[in-house]
């Protein structure tokens, strides 16, 4: 119901997408990092914001924030990275309002190199967990995604099932794939078992769980659920979103790889699975900070909240807030509250550890 209600809410102002994401956006499905920005002095208030976000449902949010506020959205898109270049070769004169990106690994690198200024907003705070967002109000997670351990059915058991840490255990080898050591999840995660378990700890655990590969890391997360689905091994860590999108694929053959494949959250004795988050935050020298603000609460207001779970297959930073059936499926679980802010550091570490025990 909820879903229903959601998507005709936001599929009814057709109107207000068009003049979105027509001649005044830079494009309708985003601009590259590298082309300029129009000013058009004199037209509606705007805000510019830059998003490493590649999901077209985003577009039908910006146009319903457009139609309550009379602010529009200028959209341009890029790879992460690509875009705290651009922010900083722009300097003083950057037209960026709002970055908005995935994982706290690149929200810690934009607050370190300055890019985000403080914000100050009884919504924020009250709608977004404390674990969730910068201490000192620099960045604010908008949906969270976890991390967990898929497995193949017909191979591996639940019970057989209990940690981040056990995946280490020899019983595991020639049965574990995962993505490089180069993606962000996976670097946040690592984060994680340090604050957690102590630099050395999980150095020996990474040289562990290394040797348990099935083959060397490669794909994304949907080539590591659809290989486990597939046999080539029987584990994997992925971003439960992944599963969602497969779950709710027309696909015949996308849902069968999915139906294949067990989500089991790991931790739950004792400091809960690892989540990470859709981030955003206000650019330190936004022409709109007010436009900027705004928009960022209405990120975490119910509708958006719901609009989000259910078409994205994330989880909501919003109490109360409906998941989308199949998420819901996997179960309750209790999350790692732990505040993301302290893996910041965690992260040159984690990386360090990741290539000394030969994870590529």
């Amino acid at each position: 119901m909820v879903q229903k209600l959601s998507r005709r809410l936001f599929l009814s102002i057709g109107t207000a997408f068009t003049v979105v994401v027509g001649s005044q956006l830079l494009s309708s499905c985003g601009q590259s990092p590298d082309a300029p920005i129009v000013d058009t002095p004199g037209e509606q208030q705007e805000i510019n914001l830059y998003s490493s976000r590649h999901y077209n449902t985003d577009n039908e949010l910006y146009a319903k924030f457009t139609e309550e506020t009379g602010i529009k959205v200028n959209l341009i898109e890029g790879k992460a990275d690509e875009l705290l270049e651009r922010i900083k070769s722009e300097g003083a004169n950057s037209p960026a309002d709002v970055l908005l990106t995935v994982d706290l690994a690149r929200l810690w690198r934009a607050e370190e190199d300055g890019i985000f200024q403080p914000v100050e907003s009884e919504i924020l705070q009250t709608s977004i967990p404390e674990y969730l967002r910068s201490p000192d109000g620099m960045w604010f997670g908008f949906t969270k995604r976890a991390r967990v351990i898929m497995y193949n059915k017909a191979k591996v058991k639940p019970e057989e099932l209990s940690t981040y840490e056990e995946l280490a255990d020899p019983k595991w080898k020639g049965r574990v794939i995962i993505r490089s050591s180069s993606n962000e999840y996976n670097q946040s995660l690592v984060a994680s078992l340090i604050v957690a378990d102590g630099e050395q700890s999980t150095l020996e655990w990474a040289k562990g769980f290394v040797s348990n590969f099935a083959r060397e890391p490669q794909g994304n997360d949907t080539a590591q659920i659809e290989a486990v689905s597939s046999g080539e091994a029987d584990l994997t860590l992925a971003n439960t979103y992944y599963m969602g999108r497969l779950l709710e694929s027309e696909d015949p053959a996308k849902k069968a790889i999915a139906e294949n494949v067990g989500v089991f959250f790991p931790n739950q004795e004792g400091r809960g699975a690892h989540v990470n988050v859709s981030g955003v935050g206000v650019v330190k020298t936004a022409p709109n900070r007010e436009g900027a603000v705004k928009f960022i609460e209405f990120l975490v207001s119910e509708p958006a909240q719901a609009f989000l779970a259910q078409n994205n297959y994330e989880y909501p930073v919003l109490a109360g807030v409906p998941l989308n059936k199949s998420v819901a499926s996997f179960g309750e679980f209790k999350s790692d509250t732990t505040n993301l802010d302290k893996l910041g550091p965690a992260l040159a570490p984690a990386t360090k550890i990741m290539n000394e025990a030969g994870w590529k």
